[in-house]
């Protein structure tokens, strides 16, 4: 073999070996990146989710924040929202809600119609003014099917129905409490400023237990029961029912931003189907309802045999004898209506109200449909 073909065959296996040098270390190279020699190519237009965790990691939702504002300070009124918090039904919805306090010097709408607040409870005759001043407010869910005003009387009285209230002394807080009270004297022709005397009432019942008030407005779930608290027995008492008179009006309902709404709807009705949730387990297990309320510092001020009765009779509010619990949150027409014309009625509004525009069912079908 001469020389030329001698390097010839020497160059030949200089390549082979480069040659495998290097195939072994492509395929190293693959493995090390856990891709396989011959890839599939991305589907077309795929990419990372946003927050640069990709789809497989595992990585959890960021939870959507959602603040409530109360009408008033926590207590069983409110249980529902509480256990929903407790219990993990809102975070089971992707929502991180907070609880906001209410208060005398707080006006829920304004806070929901800022901004501060996403969703918000009240009566629904404070809502309607708010609606008509022009507040981008609607109101998205309706709590309470029945009202808890009522006058309470003494039997020495003589007061045993509204027509006997005639001449006599009546109390109550005023301020948008008023307007039930007022219609119960329109159905009996009684004129509050000739044929009776009709009074501010201070916060306590101490006015109706002195004998200062003939007659005291009082909730099923609160005052009557500060008045059994104060020893005086229920065969003394004898009440005058809003509902039982065709003059109630709807009370603790919830109302969000509409500018809000229109971009949450999914998040509204998670939030509504969790409260629903939780308002169904307060009122399955009152006790373990009043436990999780107390916990808050604002209703530590309260007993909790009171706030266990206040959550015994909250709950025939949410829920009254015969209601169909699958109902729980819908608005029915009716009602509201009724709630209307008497605001209209009274002045709390200047027009009729109206109600394609006042409130909707739509994010209570979206939290039933689940």
């Amino acid at each position: 073999m001469d020389s030329k073909m001698r390097r010839e065959q020497k160059s030949m296996k200089k390549r082979k070996l480069k040659f495998l040098f290097l195939t072994v270390l492509t395929l190293v190279i693959l493995a090390a990146c856990g891709k396989s020699a011959d890839p599939e190519p991305a589907a077309s237009g795929s990419s990372a989710p946003s927050g640069g965790a990709s789809a497989s990691s595992g990585a959890p939702a960021e939870k959507v924040p959602v603040k409530l504002i109360l009408k008033w300070v926590p207590q069983a009124q409110f249980a529902g929202y509480f256990v929903a918090k407790e219990k993990g039904f809102y975070d089971e919805e992707g929502l991180d809600v907070t609880i906001l306090p209410g208060g005398p010097d707080i006006v829920g709408e304004q806070q929901v119609a800022s901004g501060a607040a996403d969703i918000g409870i009240d009566w629904v005759a404070s809502l309607l003014p708010h609606q008509e001043e022009g507040l981008p407010l609607i109101q998205i869910a309706q709590i309470y099917q029945n009202s808890g005003l009522q006058l309470v009387t003494k039997k020495t009285s003589g007061i045993n129905t509204p027509a006997d209230l005639k001449g006599k002394k009546v109390g109550n807080w005023m301020g948008g409490n008023e307007f039930e009270i007022l219609a119960l004297f329109d159905k009996y022709k009684l004129d509050p400023n000739k044929d009776l005397e009709f009074v501010k009432q201070g916060f306590t019942m101490d006015q109706f237990l002195s004998g200062e008030l003939d007659a005291a407005s009082a909730m099923t779930y609160n005052e009557y029961h500060v008045v059994l608290e104060q020893g005086v027995p229920a065969s003394d008492l004898n009440v005058i029912d809003m509902n039982s008179e065709g003059v109630a009006m709807l009370q603790d309902n919830l109302f969000a931003n509409k500018d809000w709404l229109a971009d949450n709807k999914e998040t509204a009705a998670k939030f509504v189907r969790a409260s629903i949730k939780g308002w169904k387990e307060a009122i399955a297990n009152p006790e373990a309802a009043v436990d999780m309320v107390m916990k808050s510092a604002e209703a530590g001020s309260s007993t909790r045999e009171h706030q266990l009765t206040m959550m015994q009779e909250v709950a025939k509010l949410v829920a009254p004898q015969g209601f169909d619990l699958e109902k729980m949150g819908y608005t029915d027409d009716a009602k509201f209506k009724q709630t209307a014309d008497i605001a209209l009625q009274f002045g709390i509004i200047k027009k009729a109200a109206n109600l394609q525009e006042a409130y909707t069912n739509e994010i209570v079908d979206m939290a039933m449909k689940k």
